[in-house]
């Protein structure tokens, strides 16, 4: 079957966003796998009576409570607004990935349709 020359550049179109919706998605996993960490180290800061340490470049050092709970909480508000972005992207893509199928469906059915 013949493809005209938009309906191919669609599909490559619809490739690339494929794999960038791939990319997307591995960075969402990511930034969700940090933000997990950061909670679960947030609340054992926020319960423990004992001091607090940080690693720092392989050097362990004691810190405030209170410095490593503002760190942390300024972590957590960063990665947040990260996966938000990520899934904005991520709906962007989706809604143009949708819009290309359709068109190229179209496009194939209409050109079924003109070899009839």
């Amino acid at each position: 079957m013949e493809l005209s020359k938009e309906t191919s550049e669609k599909i490559g179109e619809l490739q690339v966003l494929e794999r960038n919706e791939q990319a997307l998605l591995a960075q969402k996993q990511s930034v969700q796998i940090e933000l997990n960490e950061v909670s679960n180290a947030l609340q054992e800061v926020k319960t423990t009576k004992d001091e607090v340490y940080k690693t720092i470049a392989g050097v362990m050092l004691k810190v405030g409570k209170d410095a490593m709970l503002k760190e942390l909480e300024e972590k957590k508000k960063i990665l947040e607004m990260k996966l938000s972005s990520v899934e904005k992207q991520e709906k962007l893509i989706e809604e143009r990935s949708e819009k290309l199928k359709n068109e190229i469906n179209s496009s194939l059915k209409n050109n079924n349709k003109k070899k009839e």
